[in-house]
């Protein structure tokens, strides 16, 4: 099987090359780490954060104040290290369910998972659960939704993909009713713009707790679906094609759709709605690396992680308030989708 399928991508670029762009790819994301560091409206200059971070291992004689170390490992690492999480979390579930669907048009939430834990955070805000409760309800909703979704298009014996999509679309607007519900009935004072700054996304009030909740999930289903790259790309040939090669096609689904669910959901217990990433940034991996699964997953984790810290920054930089993540990805991604769309250059295939 996997002679054939070194055959069927062979035309999907040299190796080397592609190995020296994820190298490039590698050094682009660690540039913007510690950039990252330096950005804000208390300003640390490189030298100083070399000499913080450097402190952490070296004997160095501290000169600098208390507020420089909080502000570094208490304020801006938290939310770098969930920007990173959070972008390659999407990225990676979007790449993986384009070659799952055949579809260029598919995206992380297209089984439900972001209107269930939008649902989830919803009712967490409504009824004025603390922080670490509205992420545990998000993160339950997004499972639900899926789950539901799933056990939805099992019933449907016809076209399994099919199902799966229309089972998705129908969960999703069903739970963005319910959101679109509890923002009515909800304290137009208080917890009203609670609710609706938390689904426009944002990492304003992550902590090292946040992080701490979501990495299990998250680094579990990038894994996995790390290891599963190879059959991702038989799956990508078709569903039929995959089954004669002797690929057990609904069992990788269930396993796909649940890490990508994992990483969904937990990306946004802690981040919000932030949509456009997991759409957006496999279509500019493949063409940077082409559409092989062993090369497209890991291009995929390194310019989401990349992409929306670096949109983050934009977030804490461009205005005296901060601007809330889903209206940048959404003003950023829809531009460039539209340019893919009209430059048949780049076409799917």
């Amino acid at each position: 099987m996997q002679t054939v399928l070194k055959q069927k991508i062979a035309a999907t670029g040299n190796s080397k090359s592609n190995t020296g762009r994820i190298g490039v790819l590698l050094l682009v994301l660690v540039v913007i780490f510690i950039l990252s560091f330096t950005l804000g409206r208390y300003s640390v200059p490189p030298s100083q954060l070399l000499q913080v971070l450097g402190a952490q291992i070296l004997p160095l004689e501290k000169n600098w104040g208390d507020t420089v170390e909080t502000v570094i490992f208490q304020v801006r690492l938290p939310r770098i290290l969930a920007a990173i999480m959070i972008g390659a979390a999407l990225s990676a579930a979007g790449a993986a369910y384009q070659g799952m669907f055949k579809n260029p048009l598919v995206s992380p939430d297209i089984l439900g998972a972001s209107a269930g834990a939008g649902f989830g955070a919803a009712l967490g805000i409504y009824f004025a659960m603390s922080m670490v409760g509205v992420q545990i309800m998000a993160f339950i909703g997004g499972l639900v939704a899926v789950a539901l979704t799933y056990g939805i298009s099992l019933r449907i014996k016809h076209d399994p993909m099919l199902a799966l999509v229309l089972s998705g679309i129908m969960i999703g607007s069903l739970f963005t009713a319910a959101i679109s519900c509890i923002k009515y009935i909800a304290d137009p004072y208080d917890k009203l713009p609670a609710i609706t700054f938390w689904l426009m996304g944002s990492l304003a009030s992550i902590n090292l707790q946040d992080i701490y909740m979501v990495v299990t999930p998250i680094m579990v289903g990038m894994i996995v679906l790390f290891l599963l790259r190879w059959r991702l790309n038989v799956m990508a040939m078709g569903e039929e094609e995959a089954q004669v090669l002797g690929l057990n096609t609904r069992r990788l689904k269930t396993i796909v759709i649940l890490c990508c669910t994992l990483m969904t959901a937990a990306s946004v217990s802690i981040g919000g709605l932030i949509g456009w990433v997991g759409l957006v940034i496999p279509h500019l991996a493949r063409m940077i690396v082409g559409p092989n699964y062993r090369v497209l997953l890991p291009a995929s984790i390194l310019l989401g992680g990349a992409y929306l810290l670096l949109v983050d920054d934009m977030a804490r930089l461009l205005a005296s308030m901060e601007i809330p993540l889903g209206i940048l990805t959404a003003l950023i991604g829809v531009p460039f989708f539209l340019y893919l769309l009209l430059n048949s250059k780049w076409g799917w295939k």
